[in-house]
């Protein structure tokens, strides 16, 4: 299983950096998502980490705000927020697979391994 932490409460234009740690997982292996779900709404693909290469993905949203990066050598991703508003509240989960096409990078459905989900609380 991944293992997700890092979340909290933040005011308005601060920052977090969410991480993804899988034990038993060889990173180099998956592509690894990240989604968001706010109460009352659907889960969201906010980025995602291809396997190929590590080409970074972003939902319009985050663009310029949030940064995916991972470690394969110590099965870690991270999910760098910044610039944090009120609509950015969620419950965060981490995710990966190892039979991902790129164009299925934002499907919910189609990665296999998820986490537990952390709570990001933005508010003054």
């Amino acid at each position: 299983q991944l293992q997700a932490s890092g979340g909290g409460l933040v005011r308005p234009g601060g920052s977090l950096t969410l991480s993804c740690v899988g034990p038993g997982f060889t990173l180099d292996y998956y592509s690894v998502g990240w989604f968001r779900q706010a109460p009352g709404k659907k889960r969201e693909w906010v980025s995602s980490s291809g396997v190929r290469d590590g080409t970074p993905f972003y939902t319009d949203s985050v663009k310029g705000r949030f940064t995916i990066s991972r470690d394969n050598a110590k099965n870690t991703v991270w999910l760098q927020m910044n610039s944090l508003t009120p609509e950015d509240t969620a419950v965060y989960y981490c995710s990966a697979d190892s039979h991902i096409s790129d164009h299925q990078l934002t499907w919910a459905a189609a990665y296999h391994y998820w986490g537990q989900g952390t709570q990001v609380t933005v508010s003054s």
